[in-house]
């Protein structure tokens, strides 16, 4: 795309272009400056900064597409043992509200084995078509054929816009395909909008470990793909016997083929409810001191028939498996209540649970940051404070499931 150098007879190393250098790609060598390419990204900031001209940037002009070949939003829908994950359903709430904006329709993308019978299900969500491949080879998830067979539609259909879940399929396979058909991808966006003036997707996410919110756009390129985070927005709502256009792909075995195969998948098994869909999560930090200590946390979370969260410090320390990680890095989560047990508040786990309706934070230290977005705040020592509450929890909702009363 472009080619950057230091000219040598010129260069005094001064350092003046290593202080603009936020890639940190400039060095001096021998009293001249070198710049390591695989970290420059040709922002010319550099350029600016060198007051002897001593570096030279040329950038291609990049021939942009004929963007009017584009239309429509599509939704990859993910699906797991032939069940359409929730976070399909965010995509395509969301999707609706951007085709509207850009007048066009909203398209649903599923792939699978035995799967055809559940494309009405994405037009009941709000798809106004849903391409289906339904396959032995597409079953589970492998990156080649997923990917090879998303590219092949992609260049026959020509989307416009398209949309898929930040879950460890979705950024593992969309990346593949951005590369792919050679357009832009904004991963972990948590808003979406569009400048109707131009077309242009505005994709917006946390930058910076989430101190300031970034708005990404694509100009020159489609499609314009972007991965969200669950739990971020609104799911679409179920229109019975909504109609809709099935449109079932077939594909030469060529495209099916991969170099890796699936020998066995072992699923977490979890006495507490899916982190993701559950309603009321209970999360542990590095405050509980040791593994052993999550079993606190689990028995309050079964005790509200919840589900068990925790912060990166605990995943990062092999308390936990990841899988229950709430954060930038992990999940994010929008459940009525949150309890945070022993968690400080970083903004790096603050960025994954700060939309829940209720947040109840227990901690010891009075000035702990997750004090300051928690709905109501326990000062005190978790190993007295979190027994007390299970007991109190069991009781309760021990004495309203045999009145038939749902606790408030």
């Amino acid at each position: 795309m472009g080619a950057i150098g230091i000219l040598k007879d010129k260069c005094t190393g001064c350092k003046l272009c290593i202080k603009s250098c936020l890639f940190l790609a400039i060095s001096i060598v021998d009293k001249k400056a070198v710049i390591d390419l695989l970290k420059c990204n040709l922002c010319g900031a550099c350029v600016g900064a060198c007051k002897l001209e001593a570096i030279k940037l040329d950038k291609e002009t990049v021939e942009k597409k004929d963007l009017s070949a584009y239309k429509n939003v599509w939704v990859f829908c993910e699906q797991r043992k032939q069940k359409i994950q929730t976070i399909s359903w965010e995509l395509l709430g969301e999707a609706r509200k951007l085709a509207d904006k850009l007048n066009t329709k909203v398209c649903g993308v599923l792939f699978g084995y035995g799967i055809s019978g559940q494309a009405q299900e994405v037009i009941e969500r709000g798809a106004d078509e849903v391409y289906v491949v339904d396959e032995k080879e597409l079953e589970n998830y492998l990156d080649e054929p997923y990917a090879n067979v998303l590219t092949e539609l992609v260049n026959e259909y020509k989307p416009e816009v398209i949309l898929c879940g930040a879950t460890t399929l979705g950024r593992s396979l969309i990346s593949k395909v951005a590369v792919k058909v050679y357009t832009g991808l904004t991963a972990d966006c948590t808003g979406l909008d569009i400048d109707q003036k131009e077309r242009n997707l505005l994709q917006t996410r946390p930058a910076f470990g989430g101190n300031i919110m970034a708005t990404i756009s694509t100009p020159n390129f489609r499609p314009q793909m972007a991965t969200v985070r669950h739990k971020v927005m609104k799911e679409a709502q179920v229109q019975k016997g909504r109609k809709g256009k099935v449109t079932a792909k077939k594909f030469e075995k060529k495209f099916y083929a991969s170099r890796t195969k699936l020998l066995s998948m072992v699923e977490e098994v979890e006495q507490t409810v899916n982190l993701c869909e559950a309603d009321i999560i209970v999360s542990g930090g590095r405050g509980l001191g040791g593994p052993e200590n999550f079993d606190i946390v689990k028995e309050l979370a079964m005790s509200l028939k919840g589900a068990v969260g925790a912060s990166r410090a605990a995943v990062d320390s092999d308390w936990i498996a990841y899988s229950h990680q709430v954060g930038q890095t992990g999940k994010t989560v929008c459940p009525k209540i949150y309890i945070a047990c022993g968690i400080s508040g970083q903004i790096q786990h603050l960025i994954g649970m700060q939309s829940s309706d209720i947040i109840i934070a227990i901690n010891k230290d009075p000035d702990a940051p997750i004090f300051n977005v928690a709905t109501y705040g326990i000062v005190g020592d978790l190993f007295q404070v979190i027994p007390l509450l299970a007991k109190k929890f069991k009781q309760v909702c021990g004495r309203n499931s045999q009145s038939g009363q749902v606790p408030a």
